[in-house]
């Protein structure tokens, strides 16, 4: 048993390696393509009532364009990151099991880039909307760059994970790991489990926490719905 625990962490090793190994790749691209992406998200999420952003350390904005093209970087390893989570867990399955996680390797890459683009779409301009909200004559906001790249990249890799939510679900219940009346008693658990990562994934307001939390939540009511539709009998194993 504890040489079989040991290859399982080994595996597991080297799947994150490369995983870690397909976004280290991608970094210089990333970082390429951070300065024109940087510039969009900001003519679309910021409005003019904020004014201009500013960096006030020297090597303030130099920091931003590595996180952004670290966040890029992953957003385009995603796929290859999948593959890794499906050639680790693919010993362990029956054929029909991996059929099925690898059919939706390609469902898990659009949920993920759906996930992401809308926090960058549609949130990120909520949340400036909200925070211009309260400048008035006598307090003016100063808004630093670095902040605004910090925030953004943190939803949408945030929305990118968490919009998973209904595959996983769904793949549980194909696997035999759940059932939608399971997964509806444990709403609860599921509640403040979600709660609790949209704590950690987002920056400490609660306003951001919210706008992750609100949506995964009717995400995991529609993982229940295809957790349903997606269960079947399944057999012990010989």
């Amino acid at each position: 048993m504890t040489d079989t625990l040991l290859g399982h962490l080994a595996d597991l090793r080297r799947a994150l390696l490369r995983a870690a190994a397909g976004v280290a790749l991608l970094l210089v691209p990333g970082f390429c393509a951070a300065p024109a992406a940087m510039r969009l998200l900001v003519r679309w999420a910021v409005p003019e009532s904020l004014g201009p952003l500013h960096y006030f350390e020297p090597l303030e904005a130099f920091r931003a364009q590595l996180h952004v093209g670290f966040v890029l970087a992953f957003a385009a390893a995603w796929p290859w990151i999948a593959a890794q989570a499906w050639g680790f867990a693919r010993p362990g399955l029956r054929d029909g099991e991996a059929r099925a996680l690898r059919a939706w390797i390609p469902l898990s890459t659009l949920l993920f880039f759906a996930g992401a683009l809308f926090a960058c779409a549609a949130v990120m301009p909520l949340v400036m909307a909200f925070a211009a909200s309260f400048a008035e004559p006598g307090l003016a906001p100063v808004l630093g760059l670095g902040a605004f790249l910090r925030l953004s990249g943190c939803l949408a890799l945030g929305f990118g994970l968490m919009a998973q939510t209904p595959l996983a679900l769904a793949l549980a219940a194909r696997l035999g790991l759940a059932t939608a009346a399971g997964l509806r008693r444990a709403r609860p658990w599921a509640v403040l489990a979600i709660l609790t990562l949209s704590a950690l994934l987002t920056p400490p307001d609660v306003w951001s926490q919210i706008l992750l939390a609100i949506p995964t939540l009717l995400l995991y009511e529609l993982g229940v719905l295809l957790a349903a539709r997606a269960a079947r009998p399944v057999t012990p194993r010989p």
